[in-house]
């Protein structure tokens, strides 16, 4: 792992390791959080993607009956990481709301609690193919893409190479097997040049990086998944993945 910063303390299942495993990208540094956020200490900036806010109102319209509460835990979520870490800027890569309705079909308490984290710091949202115009009820600035130093912040990731590249959109999870039991988890997927960020949304799922969608971004073997575990980050190599 060259590129990989990690000193691993494997417990239980092996799908626990020190806290804040580090990836760099490009030579940036970033600290992969359980939680699916990348946090980049040096500019005190937190990443996360593909929130999918009122994923579960929108699956109700259509009649398919989910529990509404994918957008307060998704919410809480994003509470405790920015109370926690206190960004200075935080990056939203796209599909931050499900479709164009997201925002009238969210509860006020909902509502109130978004708003007052995205004006309580710099927030950009990147435009996504689920939410090509975020609204702007919520505060915070909308992007195509954002160019931070050698990174470049997008929604959907680009055919190789990519040099510095930090995208969101396929919702990358991975599976393999730890004693005899296979474990499959969302995951970042990374060859140290580019990152390919999990979808922080309550119910957002995964496509399996081992996928056909990542061939032309991630060629052969040569990345790793950084698998989400309960309490930490864990790099495992390609070659040892299972697909779907």
């Amino acid at each position: 792992m060259p590129y990989a910063d990690l000193q691993e303390r494997r417990e239980g299942s092996g799908m626990h390791a020190a806290a804040q495993p580090c990836l760099r990208v490009c030579g940036e540094r970033f600290h992969l959080l359980p939680e699916g956020a990348a946090w980049l200490a040096e500019e005190r900036l937190l990443v996360v993607a593909d929130l999918h806010l009122e994923k579960g109102s929108a699956f109700a319209a259509r009649g398919i009956a989910l529990p509404p509460y994918d957008t307060r835990t998704t919410i809480g979520r994003l509470e405790s990481l920015i109370t926690r870490l206190k960004p200075q800027t935080l990056v939203a890569l796209g599909d931050s709301f499900h479709d164009s309705e997201a925002e009238h079909r969210m509860d006020a308490d909902a509502a109130a609690r978004l708003t007052r984290l995205s004006c309580s710091l710099d927030w950009i949202w990147i435009a996504g193919n689920h939410d090509p115009v975020p609204p702007g009820v919520f505060g915070g600035v909308v992007k195509e893409e954002l160019r931070i130093g050698p990174l470049t912040f997008r929604h959907e990731p680009l055919p190789a190479p990519q040099a510095g590249e930090i995208a969101g959109h396929l919702h990358p999870c991975a599976a393999v097997r730890v004693r005899g039991r296979r474990l499959r988890r969302r995951c970042f997927a990374s060859d140290g040049t580019r990152m390919i960020m999990p979808a922080f949304g309550a119910y957002a799922g995964g496509l399996n990086v081992l996928d056909n969608a990542y061939d032309a971004l991630l060629p052969g073997f040569d990345f790793h998944a950084w698998m989400m575990g309960a309490r930490s980050v864990v790099p495992v190599s390609a070659s040892r993945l299972e697909a779907d």
